[in-house]
């Protein structure tokens, strides 16, 4: 069962919201136009509309900002800023995937071309750094954290052409991919409001665990979530013969159904619905799917640890824990 979504995700958008339309604002009429798009703030006529991503990042920053003492609205110039890098990450991560769909809706670079949706992401990161220009940590953190985020990209990428990929491997890339982004949305925060750096280590180190955690109940929605759920086709990461974690975990498993599904992904062509289907439970079958479960599990286990070592006050805690959980419980 799906747990209800927390009052700090609509909260965030509402703080952060003014100050991402502010950032856009200063773009050229043309880049502006794809990033509204893009953000869910406009259908593609520029017609203002009601849509948005869940605003994870955005309330993960402000509650770190809340953890150090301030206020939420002191923290919302950080968390848009981590948003806008999150933003940018989407627009070129669609593209370099071919998904032709993002939140319900055609991707930007279907919708505005290519070389306009890379115009757009760079904008937004561009933006990201104007946000934090007067505060060198937080805007080193950030650019770091965007580094990580490139370079596990870069090797997702890398493990299309390879058939060779280890699960630890797989791992390594997801904490950089995903979990260097979130791992810096639940400090940046604290950073900007000067928390001891004992405090920002441990928020740092919930948000990597939680990261991967986030990554591994992503991969498993990519695979047996509904549409409704993800946005996306059904079995959409298996017809892209993505190198998730659940079919490494199934490929390096040394099991028949592991062996099977090697062969299957790797037959030349477009997969039928029929091979997806199969694909699905050749996964399972070869432990993929259990495995990716308990593993998130864990890892939410070792980010609480890190949250109570981090001496933050009981309630934020306590809001940290209910986003965690709901992001890593959703059905699949």
């Amino acid at each position: 069962m799906t747990p209800s979504v927390p009052p700090q995700l609509a909260a965030a958008r509402d703080l952060v919201d003014p100050v991402l339309r502010e950032a856009v604002a200063r773009l050229d009429p043309i880049t502006a136009r794809v990033a509204a798009y893009h953000l869910g703030w406009a259908d593609d006529q520029g017609r203002a509309v009601q849509a948005g991503g869940k605003a994870l990042r955005p309330a993960l920053a402000v509650l770190s900002a809340r953890a150090a003492g301030a206020s939420a609205e002191q923290g919302a110039t950080a968390a848009a800023a981590v948003e806008l890098v999150h933003g940018f990450s989407l627009l070129h991560d669609d593209i370099m995937d071919g998904d032709r769909t993002r939140r319900h809706r055609p991707a930007a670079w279907t919708v505005f071309g290519t070389a306009q949706a890379i115009l757009a992401g760079d904008a937004l990161l561009a933006l990201a750094g104007e946000l934090l220009a007067g505060h060198a940590e937080a805007a080193c953190f950030l650019a770091v954290a965007t580094r990580g985020l490139i370079a596990g990209q870069a090797q997702d990428l890398e493990f299309e052409l390879r058939d060779d990929v280890a699960l630890e491997e797989c791992l390594a890339m997801a904490a950089r991919k995903t979990g260097d982004l979130i791992a810096c949305a639940c400090s940046i925060g604290a950073r900007w409001a000067g928390a001891p750096p004992a405090v920002s280590a441990e928020l740092t180190a919930f948000g990597a665990e939680l990261g991967l955690a986030f990554q591994l109940a992503d991969d498993l929605l990519g695979i047996w979530g509904s549409p409704e759920m993800t946005g996306k086709p059904v079995r959409s990461d298996l017809r892209a013969r993505k190198k998730s974690l659940p079919v490494v975990a199934a490929l390096t498993g040394r099991t028949a159904a592991g062996d099977r599904l090697a062969r299957l992904l790797a037959r030349p062509g477009p997969l039928s619905e029929a091979d997806l289907r199969l694909a699905a439970r050749l996964v399972e079958e070869g432990g993929g799917r259990s495995w990716a479960e308990k593993e998130a599990q864990q890892r939410l286990v070792v980010a609480e640890r890190h949250l109570a070592a981090s001496g933050i006050p009981a309630e934020v805690g306590t809001e940290f824990l209910d986003i965690a959980r709901f992001i890593t419980t959703r059905d699949h």
